[in-house]
């Protein structure tokens, strides 16, 4: 029953707006969120920023949070890639303010900026195909690539035979690789 789960309980107590099941949330979840935050951003400001208002958003959003849908971690994973994707929008669709008469020209310093664009699209298309790997697949690619777990330790968390998850993430990554994404090495 999805009212006795930790986690929903978690996002209920963080739902009416409970100071320590925020602090929770957010130490189970910060590091994550920042490492995707600045894979995204590439600029430690911004991606401070972003984690403040994914947790904002998280907060707002907590009474949506049903485990019978989703993980909690995949449900934060999936809130926080949508912000980050809806923030690099809104950058990229601004207009630029030139003087009138004023020639642009692409600097240096903008090509960057637009191979960062390319980045971030990568990294959407890729939680994009994660979501629609097995479960088994997609969480052991999560633990094991985005929370930084050795395949062992991962056997031990989701109570399954070490053969098991090597396969998984094998199978997971030839899906990933067959959705489209050819050098799944970037994950």
């Amino acid at each position: 029953m999805p009212n006795e789960e930790p986690d929903y309980r978690l996002m209920r107590r963080v739902a009416i707006g409970e100071e320590d099941a925020i602090a929770e949330l957010y130490d189970r979840f910060g590091a994550l969120v920042f490492k995707l935050s600045i894979q995204f951003l590439s600029n430690n400001t911004e991606a401070e920023d972003a984690v403040q208002e994914i947790f904002v958003r998280l907060w707002k959003t907590a009474d949506r949070f049903d485990p019978r849908k989703a993980k909690l971690v995949t449900w934060v994973m999936l809130i926080t890639r949508r912000h980050l994707i809806d923030r690099i929008r809104r950058k990229t669709v601004r207009p630029k303010s030139y003087e009138l008469g004023e020639q642009h020209q692409v600097s240096a310093t903008e090509q960057p900026k637009q191979s960062n664009i390319l980045l971030h699209e990568r990294n959407a298309a890729i939680w994009e195909a994660l979501q629609a790997l097995p479960e088994m697949q997609r969480t052991v690619i999560e633990r094991a690539y985005f929370q930084g777990f050795t395949l062992r330790e991962v056997s031990l968390q989701i109570d399954a035979p070490l053969g098991t998850v090597k396969s998984a993430l094998s199978r997971g990554l030839l899906r990933l690789r067959e959705y489209g994404l050819k050098d799944s090495s970037a994950l």
